[in-house]
């Protein structure tokens, strides 16, 4: 059930309407029942993983609660990781390093046939994973107590706004926000209106429509050179910045509905200046994660610079490997580590021509730098093989000047009315983005506007989302469903 689709324009008013009607103490299974159906409308059997994955860390949870000596905790946590993992390892990642395993095999001169297995990656599951394995790190640590509540825990795994695309939350900030469940107000509805609006505008109105043109350069990347090629890799950066903020948005919003409040997971990244402010803005509640639970319990920066090159590059390393199960996906997360590793050594002792890093000029150049490297970067990221990779890198290099002005880019798709109204949407986004990354908050200063404004705004993104938005087949997907 996708949030852009009529399934879900059903759905959500029901669920509203259904809880405002049930009394308060019976919200909490309202929604988790409205949870685990919102999740088994793509497949219902997977429901059973996410069940199973709840009772092992709730189980887990209450035996460390118990638990008096250490290696007895640290066993427990043990055992929940390992169960856990293995579940996220046989469903994503088996595959992969069974082929791993026979390509290694093959340059020896050897021959080796190990069983692939046919099942679909069930949706959301490195999602609701972490968000589970969090919740026992954080009871391990005595950061908070164990949820005796069953039902209430289960909520907080299955929580349908942010459960199959995040952001992936912590124990700390939702499991209490799930005990208490406030009424509806005028307040959460508009503000989560808004948020669910400019969601499925990026959605639909921008990713939606630039997706046409980047599937087109990454399905048949060879037919493609210079101009088109450019075109595609920039605007791949467009599409998944809208399409996964977007994605977080309408979860916030909708979740904001309620009065339930879910960490903002994106900051403007774009406007960021290195690599290392890029992933503060990106993806917040991930890069936190991996901090929290993976970097600084392999010893952060505590145990000498070199062991902290060292575990900011397998950070980035296995976070690649979160994302997919394919060496692109490794070299993209290993490439963001080197660079990081490299601006740790490195930024402090250089300053090109000694620029005055106060100036609008030096901010300009690092914040377009900063992206260039991003959105080269995003090329492993979104080509289907190591080999597509080659011929998109090497194309993009591979310009004839005759083909710039020729018409070219709009053999990718788009319609020259449709590219040019794109870019004029996207545009519109990078204002808002630079509005709310510099200034202040766009949605505060409109909701501080006069009724007749605010309206106004609000039915020009309506009538935008309705005459510009693409309803059409797979574009329909969020990208970080696959992951």
């Amino acid at each position: 059930m996708l949030f852009n689709s009529l399934d879900f324009l059903i759905f959500l008013p029901l669920v509203l309407i259904a809880y405002i009607l049930c009394p308060i103490k019976y919200r909490w299974l309202l929604l988790l029942i409205a949870s685990y159906y919102f999740y088994m409308s793509w497949n219902a059997s997977y429901a059973f993983l996410i069940a199973f994955s709840t009772v092992i860390t709730y189980a887990s949870g209450l035996l460390l609660g118990k638990a008096e000596s250490l290696n007895r905790r640290k066993i427990i946590l043990a055992i929940s990781f390992t169960v856990n993992l293995l579940i996220l390892f046989f469903y994503k990642y088996f595959n992969f390093f069974s082929e791993s395993i026979e390509t290694v095999i093959g340059f020896l001169g050897m021959k080796l046939d190990l069983p692939q297995l046919n099942f679909l990656l069930p949706v959301g599951i490195s999602f609701y994973t972490f968000q589970a394995l969090s919740y026992t790190v954080d009871v391990y640590r005595k950061e908070i107590e164990p949820e005796k509540n069953l039902g209430i825990y289960a909520l907080f795994v299955s929580f349908f706004p942010q459960l199959v695309a995040g952001p992936i939350e912590r124990s700390k900030h939702l499991l209490p926000q799930l005990k208490i469940l406030q009424q509806l107000s005028y307040t959460n509805l508009r503000s989560g209106g808004y948020l669910i609006l400019w969601g499925l505008f990026k959605k639909m109105v921008i990713a939606d429509n630039v997706s046409v043109l980047v599937n087109s350069l990454y399905n048949t990347p060879s037919e493609y050179t210079g101009i088109e090629t450019t075109i595609g890799v920039l605007f791949f950066s467009v599409q998944i910045f809208c399409d996964f903020s977007a994605y977080t948005d309408i979860a916030r919003g909708v979740a904001r509905l309620m009065g339930i409040d879910l960490m903002k997971n994106f900051d403007s990244p774009y406007f960021a200046m290195n690599i290392t402010e890029f992933w503060r803005r990106w993806h917040i509640s991930l890069s936190t994660w991996f901090r929290d639970y993976l970097y600084i319990p392999l010893g952060g920066s505590r145990k000498g610079t070199n062991r902290m090159y060292i575990n900011l590059f397998l950070v980035f390393l296995i976070s690649g490997l979160w994302h997919g199960a394919s060496i692109n996906f490794v070299i993209w997360g290993g490439l963001h580590g080197t660079l990081i590793v490299i601006e740790k050594m490195f930024s402090k002792s250089i300053n090109i021509y000694n620029w005055n890093k106060s100036l609008l000029s030096y901010k300009v150049f690092k914040i377009g730098l900063n992206f260039l490297m991003v959105t080269f970067l995003w090329i492993f990221f979104r080509a289907d093989t190591f080999a597509d990779t080659i011929i998109v890198v090497s194309n993009l290099f591979n310009w004839d000047m005759n083909n710039v002005f020729n018409g070219n880019i709009y053999t990718l798709g788009l319609s020259m009315g449709q590219f040019w109204i794109t870019i004029f949407f996207i545009s519109l986004m990078l204002v808002v983005e630079y509005y709310n990354s510099f200034i202040t908050s766009i949605r505060e200063l409109i909701m501080r506007q006069n009724i007749v404004f605010r309206w106004s705004i609000y039915l020009g993104v309506v009538l935008s989302i309705l005459f510009f938005g693409n309803y059409g087949g797979e574009q329909q997907q969020f990208i970080y469903f696959q992951f």
